[in-house]
């Protein structure tokens, strides 16, 4: 009887410590997110508050939270983690000036990002590029072509890069009221575009209009679109770092309420004594960054912080103020609730690289693929050709796929195997290399092989290995920037010789390239071009579908060609005078906005509701395009203001609006555009938005106005307002 009393007594002594617990959990899971990131605050000790704040965040077991590292990539498609869809590179994505296409291209990444996490978590994967917090999209402005990056951006344009940028953060945040699908993070705040070797000590001098007019407006609209992470850049923005700037953090915590974290990009703030030399030492360094709003320091030196703390440098308040940001994050994204709480638990392996994500980048390659030239019709071409010549550096290489920040693909198709898939069975085909992607060898191959070929298609330009990020692209003397925009002369010479052997036949050139590419010298000898970008993992299907008409191409060029690298100012001038379409006083080998289609398009009757306003007030816009031609097609019609009465340094034009629509062979359809007050504002040497009083033009059309559109058979309409 005694053994059973004591039995009793330990099994009531058990059931009122779990149900106590059982009570205390609940409690705790019913409290707001921020109550709960409080709670687990208030236990910590300084050490341990530290410890969560590095990308390699340790374990505490004692508070129920897991190990976690922060450091996560998807520019394109989930990367270096394995198996994932490799979508066409952010550049490209531009190119489709299509931001409902970008949404669905990021829904589906964090779709497989999470099928990815619950995983790694079933199977005990807790490292590098396990999680859910991606440090993408880049928004930085591409403002000049030899940035060896530039691919990993939406192009030179703020406009543009706003739209797809927030496409891209909605797509892969979601929209559940409670949980983020994935976190996304606007990088590289703020003034950051090369050049790459000197980024680590680079002083970006700008002016408050150029700031406010180019550099920060895409950074603002994903802040409004409540993206949860901002990245601050290696360098320094009008002499101090960025991560720490006071500048930089009034503008994004005050001026726009900035509620998520700032992450360092990676050795930033170990930068600010070694590299920059702003501070003393890594402690003072430490403190200027948790001043300066750094919650997350990619690296290890928020090790520092209790000694920090303990020197005066910083309070424990500071630290508890970017810790909270920090566990918020974490709690959003649901990594503190029960398996089965959050709506993407289930998401599995199905989904990763699946049939539909492979059709979508097949979509997304067919939209970016930019027609720069097509002499005579000669595109497209007929799959029972007698004989097809497949030549060039990048027709069977995997490089000039993938891009940078990538992930891998069972269904890398090169446009070797694209071609191949599309043609009878009964053409002829031949195919050699001809030429190294960069050599300085003058060897080429047979060209003699163009003499017998019905058609010939090269595919030439330059690789991820040529261009990218400093220690990436191995083949760059520039540490991943390019020194010039030049074509490879060891191409130009193989294009010259196949033209000789060609005679008057077809001579198709694709071009692979994340930047804009002097074409010059090449032009002349080639019937058609096609610039292809870093399509991803269905480009070769995708340059087939083009080339063979089963798909009319519709890309756009999301920055500006120039035709010599002599027309640009100095590389780390980080003035927009002279730079992009805006600014430029060049005429361009080819316009920002400018791509050719199969389909002949024209504007008219462009007509404006009133023509004379008052400051505030919207005007609506219409015109009638026509597609006059006998083949369905996709017309990009883009509109542009510019203010006439030039009194005040603005833009030539600037990007308001852009509609794709989808046109019949004789179609007609009138297309409508508001322009908002916001969209006739100007930015003025004091970084602050004004109305200017005057006569204003309105351009809607096929390209960003220039002069000699007609001529290669774009077509547009002007029309003109006052502002009394």
């Amino acid at each position: 009887m005694l053994f059973n009393n004591i039995f009793f007594k330990i099994l009531k002594s058990l059931y009122l410590i779990g149900f106590i617990s059982f009570c205390q959990n609940n409690e705790i899971k019913n409290l707001s997110f921020e109550d709960r990131a409080d709670r687990l605050i208030s236990k910590m000790t300084l050490a341990e508050k530290a410890s969560q704040m590095v990308n390699s965040s340790k374990s505490l077991n004692k508070y129920e939270i897991d190990e976690y590292n922060w450091w996560n990539e998807c520019l394109h498609g989930v990367a270096r983690a394995g198996k994932a869809t490799v979508f066409p590179v952010p550049l490209a994505m531009a190119a489709t000036f299509d931001q409902n296409l970008i949404h669905n291209v990021a829904n589906a990444i964090s779709d497989e990002a999470r099928a990815m996490y619950n995983i790694s978590q079933s199977r005990g994967i807790k490292g590098q590029y396990s999680g859910l917090t991606f440090w993408s999209p880049n928004i930085n402005i591409f403002r000049d072509p030899r940035w060896g990056r530039g691919y990993e951006t939406y192009g030179e344009d703020p406009y543009l890069t706003s739209l797809m940028g927030k496409a891209f953060v909605k797509g892969l945040q979601g929209d559940h009221p409670k949980y983020l699908k994935v976190a996304a993070c606007a990088k590289h705040y703020a003034v950051h575009s090369g050049p790459e070797k000197e980024r680590h000590h680079f002083n970006a001098v700008v002016s408050k209009q150029d700031l406010y007019e180019t550099y920060l407006p895409a950074f603002k609209e994903l802040v409004n679109s409540n993206v949860e992470i901002v990245m601050c850049a290696y360098n320094k923005v009008n002499d101090e770092p960025c991560c720490g700037s006071n500048d930089l953090k009034k503008i994004l915590r005050q001026d726009w309420d900035f509620k998520g974290h700032m992450v360092s990009d990676c050795g930033a703030i170990n930068d600010i004594s070694s590299s920059h030399g702003y501070k003393e030492n890594n402690l003072e360094s430490v403190a200027y960054a948790i001043k300066g709003g750094v919650d997350l320091n990619c690296g290890n030196l928020y090790s520092l912080i209790p000694k920090a703390v303990k020197a005066g440098l910083i309070t424990e308040n500071d630290v508890n103020a970017s810790l909270k940001r920090l566990l918020m994050t974490r709690f959003k994204l649901g990594m503190f609730d029960e398996k089965g709480t959050v709506p993407y638990d289930s998401l599995g392996g199905n989904v990763i690289n699946s049939k539909k994500h492979i059709q979508l980048a097949k979509e997304v390659a067919h939209k970016s693929i930019v027609l720069l030239k097509n002499k005579n019709n000669v595109l497209p071409l007929n799959k029972n050709i007698k004989s097809l010549f497949i030549t060039g550096p990048n027709s069977s290489n995997i490089d000039a796929l993938l891009g940078n920040y990538h992930g891998l693909s069972p269904n890398m198709i090169t446009p070797l195997e694209g071609i191949i898939s599309k043609i009878d069975n009964g053409t002829k085909v031949q195919y050699k290399l001809g030429v190294d992607l960069n050599s300085e060898s003058s060897n080429i191959g047979p060209a003699y092989l163009a003499a017998s070929s019905e058609v010939i298609i090269s595919f030439m330009g330059i690789s991820p290995l040529i261009e990218g990020e400093e220690g990436d692209a191995i083949l760059s003397p520039a540490n991943g920037d390019r020194i010039d925009l030049n074509f490879p002369k060891n191409q130009i010479d193989y294009i010259k010789k196949l033209r000789e052997n060609a005679k008057n036949k077809p001579l198709i050139l694709v071009v692979f390239g994340g930047s804009p590419i002097e074409l010059g010298e090449v032009e002349p000898f080639v019937d058609a071009i096609l610039y292809a970008w870093y399509p991803g993992e269905q480009g070769g299907n995708a340059i087939a579908d083009i080339i063979f008409g089963d798909v009319n191409p519709s890309g756009r060029l999301p920055i500006t060609f120039p035709k010599s690298v002599n027309q640009l100012p100095k590389y780390s001038d980080y003035s927009m005078n002279n730079r992009t379409y805006k600014y430029i006083d060049y005429d361009p080998m080819y316009p920002f906005g400018f791509g050719l289609s199969y389909s002949n398009f024209s504007y008219s009757n462009i007509k404006l509701n009133k023509t004379k306003i008052k400051i505030g007030e919207i005007i609506e816009a219409s015109i009638d395009i026509e597609n006059n031609s006998n083949k369905a097609g996709d017309e990009i019609a883009q509109i542009y203001i510019s203010f006439k009465d030039k009194g005040y340094r603005v833009p030539n034009s600037k990007l308001i609006g852009l509609k794709r629509v989808k046109l019949k062979a004789g179609e007609s359809k009138k297309i409508k555009f508001s322009i908002r007050p916001e969209d006739i504002q100007n930015i003025d040497q004091n970084g602050d938005n004004v109305f200017y009083k005057g006569k204003y033009k309105l351009t809607i059309g096929a390209c960003s106005p220039w002069n000699k559109s007609s001529s290669f058979g774009l077509d547009y309409n002007e029309s003109f307002f006052n502002i009394n």
